[in-house]
């Protein structure tokens, strides 16, 4: 009894289809598991980068309370909360949109 080689030969171009091993279906081609992100690790960084000065900028925000409701206090509106903190905001979410858009280098297989 002779052993069967489970592999099949690849078909020719000359129109003919490759002889299959089972009931008349082509053999499986089977791939190396590749890992696959959707961002590279300069994205990354970018997006943490962003995380940190949105929240900075959320924290220079706060602040300004008083102790008593009745009593106004003109810290709430000096320019740190007013002008600086969301511009900083605003600066951390421009980060987040080219950290996002921005696209890898090609890898450079030479």
């Amino acid at each position: 009894m002779a052993i069967q080689n489970k592999q099949t030969a690849p078909a020719k171009t000359t129109g003919t289809p490759a002889k299959t091993g089972t009931a008349g279906k082509p053999p499986v081609k089977t791939y190396a598991p590749t890992e696959f992100f959707a961002f590279e690790r300069e994205n990354y960084i970018l997006m943490i980068i962003g995380v940190i000065v949105i929240a900075i900028g959320f924290a220079l925000m706060s602040g300004g309370k008083s102790a008593d409701p009745n009593v106004y206090e003109p810290a709430l509106f000096n320019t740190r909360r007013i002008v600086i903190a969301p511009l900083v905001v605003l600066i951390g979410y421009v980060i987040e949109l080219v950290a996002i858009l921005k696209k890898s280098k090609p890898a450079d297989n030479s």
